[in-house]
């Protein structure tokens, strides 16, 4: 029997986007302030957890709650497990929106909310399909879980705790990311560059430098303070700075304590040159003047061995393999202070033949005789990657190549999602070669074209891989 899964999912539109906007409204950032051992990464992922779960119990499917970091909806039998994995966590929403982004609004055929794109609407999706799977009473072999994490954007010590409590599944997929597949994605590895607190001399003395939010997102607003004995110099030359930089910003004067505030583009880690990070730009600027000790080292690193080199090349880690395209490194968060002294936060996503521990070495040895420290955070991820040839990759693409009529292949990518989580794992969908990509961006969508379109594929995918 030939199923129309886009008419199935056209008869569901309005109940699939209003259980979309109870998600969307729950402002689901990590709060580690408001943790407790019942919300371990604060009230909003666990609200978010508890909605996405009672839509699931309130259609007749099994669900559970893991420890308050992860839950299932599970649909199914059979001895093999396939998983959808989602999550209901997204990322601080910054400035420049022109809606509340907890408050969605369907514009121009667009649903506008953070998390719209990454990752509660096609979350979503993933579950619509599995529910339409099971609404038509089809015959299926396997068992299928839509398996919902709530620290995605952070540590991923959600998925962590679930798979030491929970069956880890045979295979499946993530809508994470983009069609036609994502079988190959890179290593994740941040590092950690320190520096003293040294203030001593120059005509500019730093107070505060402050930019960035997470490690993996461009920094789109950057802040610094200091005090100057050159404030009209510096204020002639940041006006002309921002005319020829794609940055706006600030300057005021109280004093001789200066403030500058400077406004670029934030755009997912995985891709930094598609964002404007408003930190290295404001580094670069202020690298023309003389800054005392530590800060003028911190400013000049950052001008040498940072500043639009995404491929870091300067700092001699660059590195591509054939498959999964070259390294890319985004400088996300930036600190200094008169009392810590200062730190980057340096996250790179990195392909095969390069390993976190090398990536560590290397830049050491470039930057520490500056007078700097480097060190790993974590254990990062190892680069992933399922073989074209695999059954699973094979089945995806043909039910993408069927519904969009277009040709699909093989893709890796610098953005981690769970698919790697499972040994034969990929992400697939739900944002489209022709889609705008707004993941981590202020006035994040997702087309409303693309939801039902991904669902659809989801439905037939699913099914064609549990019946």
């Amino acid at each position: 029997m030939e199923i129309n899964w886009t008419k199935e999912v056209e008869g569901r539109k309005e109940e699939l986007l209003e259980d979309l906007f109870t998600i969307l409204r729950i402002d689901s950032v990590r709060d580690d302030k408001k943790a407790t051992p019942e919300m371990p990464v604060g009230p909003g992922p666990k609200e978010a957890l508890d909605a996405f779960l009672e839509i699931g119990k309130r259609d007749g499917f099994l669900t559970k709650n893991v420890g308050n970091l992860a839950g299932h909806i599970e649909f199914g039998q059979g001895e093999e497990l396939m998983g959808v994995l989602g999550h209901v966590d997204v990322v601080p929403t910054g400035t420049g929106w022109e809606t509340n982004p907890f408050e969605p609004v369907i514009k121009n055929n667009r649903v506008y909310a953070r998390g719209s794109s990454d990752d509660k609407g096609p979350s979503m999706a993933g579950y619509y399909a599995i529910k339409i799977i099971r609404d038509l009473g089809l015959p299926v072999s396997k068992r299928v879980r839509m398996i919902i994490g709530t620290d995605e954007e952070s540590g991923w010590q959600c998925m962590d705790y679930y798979l030491k409590h929970e069956e880890k599944p045979d295979f499946g997929f993530s809508p994470d990311a983009d069609f036609p597949i994502i079988n190959g994605e890179k290593g994740n590895q941040s590092l950690y560059v320190t520096i003293g607190n040294n203030l001593e001399g120059g005509k500019n003395q730093l107070v505060d430098f402050e930019a960035g939010m997470r490690e993996n997102m461009v920094p789109q607003d950057a802040k610094v303070v200091f005090i100057s004995q050159e404030v009209e110099k510096i204020k002639t030359a940041w006006k002309t700075f921002i005319e020829a930089n794609p940055i706006t910003g600030s300057f005021s004067v109280e004093g001789k304590t200066v403030t500058i505030e400077a406004v670029g583009k934030s755009a997912h880690g995985m891709n930094p040159a598609a964002g404007v990070n408003a930190a290295t730009y404001l580094a670069v600027f202020l690298n023309q003047f003389e800054f005392g000790g530590e800060a003028a080292i911190y400013f000049k690193l950052i001008t040498d061995y940072i500043h639009l080199d995404f491929a870091a090349r300067d700092l001699g880690v660059a590195h591509t393999d054939a498959i999964m395209g070259e390294l890319t490194m985004n400088a996300g968060i930036f600190s200094f202070t008169e009392k810590d002294g200062g730190k980057i936060a340096l996250n790179f996503r990195y392909p095969t033949g390069v390993n976190a521990s090398s990536l560590e070495d290397k830049i050491k040895e470039t930057l520490e005789p500056l007078g700097v420290s480097v060190k790993k955070k974590g254990l990062g991820k190892e680069p992933h990657y399922v073989p074209a040839d695999d059954p699973l990759v094979k089945t995806l693409l043909d039910v993408y190549e069927k519904h969009t009529g277009q040709k699909g292949q093989e893709r890796s990518i610098g953005g981690g999602t769970y698919g790697r989580l499972m040994e034969r794992g990929v992400a697939y969908g739900a944002l489209f070669p022709d889609s705008i990509d707004t993941m981590h961006q202020a006035n994040e969508f997702l087309a409303l074209d693309d939801l039902f379109r991904a669902t659809a594929i989801y439905a037939d995918a699913i099914y064609q891989l549990i019946e």
